[in-house]
């Protein structure tokens, strides 16, 4: 199942905004009557208003608006399953998280550079599969590798510094997860691209880049980040209350280790390039992954899908129309049978 028009999905906001008017509506109403006397006595003046129907007018109006609003999201389902062939190129992307990805040397950050960078190479593949490995003292898995691009951005929305608690800059350990990810398939159509600013370097990082292209996969690296290097900035609240300090109280500078991220993209074979604000340098890293050896491989995906707005919009006016007929007067049966009941 997909949405054809996912924007809509803000648009239900609204229903608690309507939830909300009901509510004041109904205290404004108690409160008005309050004021010609006891609640329960006045009340009594109109004894053919039903509570019950009111309420249920109003889940009726709700129920109508939400179903409105999941027929203009236009649901459509897969209707043909179809195998496809593609070919391409394996890239695992390892993006640091620490919070020295915070720095703002380069704009608007370094981390939301890179997340933009990454975006718009998602956009630019074609038949390639991509993956995420997010790092900082530990690596993990952020998406398996895919061809599903969709996926790719939605996930890659998600990643922030305060994803991982573990500060640090685990490569070598992120380096071996990309590895792993892959499988077992063999061929030199496979890639790793670390992005970060190699900042307090932990691990064996150049040694898990031999081992990589060992097995034939290559291993490139882009520096986030300047030599002269920039304060981490702490926010509460998403607002600035300052910069990073360490235990003697100096504000704490972030710099670039661009020689250790050339020794591991040498390692490794492949190509390092240093980010700027203008650019990232994602299009020389694409243009080395072109230059690999391509893979076919097979993939199921559906092939054609159909309209489902129209069940919900057809729900929606039944609700609405049973909404208008449906007054708040008790029914003649109620008052019949109430009347029996007091007579007895």
């Amino acid at each position: 199942m997909q949405f054809e028009h996912k924007y809509i999905f803000y648009f239900f906001a609204l229903i608690l905004i309507i939830a909300f008017i009901l509510y004041l509506t109904k205290r404004w109403r108690k409160k008005t009557m309050e004021l010609y006397g006891d609640i329960l006595v006045v009340e009594k003046l109109f004894p053919a208003i039903s509570k019950t129907k009111r309420i249920w007018k109003n889940i009726l109006y709700t129920t109508a608006f939400t179903l409105m609003l999941i027929g203009l999201l236009n649901p459509q389902i897969g209707t043909k399953l179809e195998e496809v062939k593609r070919k391409g190129a394996d890239i695992m992307i390892c993006l640091d998280v620490s919070n020295s990805m915070n720095a703002e040397d380069i704009s608007p950050t370094r981390l939301e550079k890179a997340k933009q960078a990454l975006s718009k190479l998602i956009e630019k593949l074609k038949g390639d599969r991509i993956g995420v490995i997010v790092f900082g003292g530990q690596a993990y898995v952020q998406l398996p590798i895919t061809t599903d691009y969709a996926a790719a951005k939605l996930f890659l929305g998600s990643i922030n510094t305060g994803m991982i608690q573990s500060q640090g800059t685990a490569i070598g350990n992120a380096i071996d997860l990309a590895i792993e990810s892959f499988g077992k398939d063999e061929g030199k159509n496979k890639a790793i691209v670390v992005i970060t600013d190699g900042e307090n370097h932990e691990d064996d990082a150049k040694s898990a880049a031999e081992q990589a292209l060992e097995k034939g996969i290559t291993v490139h690296t882009i520096g986030m980040g300047s030599e002269q290097g920039s304060p981490i900035p702490v926010y509460k609240n998403k607002i600035r209350e300052g910069y990073r300090k360490d235990k003697e109280g100096n504000t704490i500078i972030t710099k670039l280790n661009e020689s250790m991220l050339q020794e591991i993209a040498a390692a490794g074979n492949g190509v390092y390039v240093r980010a700027t604000n203008a650019d990232v340098g994602l299009r020389n890293i694409l243009d080395a992954i072109d230059s690999l050896e391509k893979k076919e491989f097979e993939g199921k995906m559906y092939s054609d899908y159909e309209d489902q707005f129209q069940w919900f919009i057809a729900g929606a006016l039944v609700l609405l129309l049973i909404e208008t007929f449906l007054t708040e007067r008790k029914s003649k049966l109620y008052e019949r049978l109430n009347l029996f009941g007091a007579k007895k």
